[in-house]
């Protein structure tokens, strides 16, 4: 009977450590974000080689100094919150690279974890980020346009948005999102103080 007792209690501890470290996002992201999370490292390499083949030199240059940054740990002393320039990269597909100008970012924190919206510029996106390391956030949001009120993630693979983000510094970051609705392969969204 105690064994039985024991066998019980640690199959409910390991029932309840299960469901604890399957996370908030997985009840929330869309089947299709999934798979372009779960098809990243591909993607990413595709929409890089492209770039670098078709791209304008000092657009690979660019490129290439923000793929070489390292990446370092959330937590280290790091707070996301506050007022961001940011610019959009886009790779791949026709034309191969482009770099927008910078435009405004914020970050919030409303006690769940902090929250990013792009404030200027006609391409828009408003979503959450949701830790899945030390290194890497998972971003999952909502892209519209100026003008307009943003959605509610979940509206459809035309608005919803999915990527991880890379501490890359000390006041800078950036979100790689695969397989965006629109113009390219990977976007990415470059964050600086």
């Amino acid at each position: 009977m105690i064994l039985r007792t024991g066998l019980g209690a640690i199959f409910l501890i390991a029932c309840t450590n299960f469901v604890q470290a399957d996370g908030a996002i997985s009840k929330i992201i869309t089947k299709t974000d999934q798979a372009k999370l779960d098809g990243y490292e591909e993607n990413r390499s595709a929409a890089v080689d492209a770039a670098r083949k078709g791209g304008a030199p000092a657009d690979v240059m660019q490129l290439e100094e923000i793929l070489a940054r390292p990446r370092l740990a959330f937590s280290e002393n790091f707070d996301m919150t506050g007022e961001w320039k940011c610019r959009t990269i886009k790779l791949g597909k026709e034309p191969a690279l482009v770099i927008y100008q910078w435009f405004k970012c914020r970050v919030t924190d409303d006690g769940s974890g902090w929250m990013l919206e792009k404030t200027s510029g006609s391409q828009r996106t408003k979503g959450r980020f949701y830790t899945e390391s030390d290194t890497r956030l998972t971003y999952l949001g909502v892209g519209y346009v100026s003008g307009e009120m943003p959605g509610k993630y979940g509206g459809g693979p035309d608005v919803d948005q999915t990527g991880y983000a890379y501490r890359t510094g000390k006041d800078e970051f950036h979100i790689e999102f695969p397989e965006p609705a629109r113009e390219s392969l990977l976007d990415i969204l470059e964050l600086k103080r």
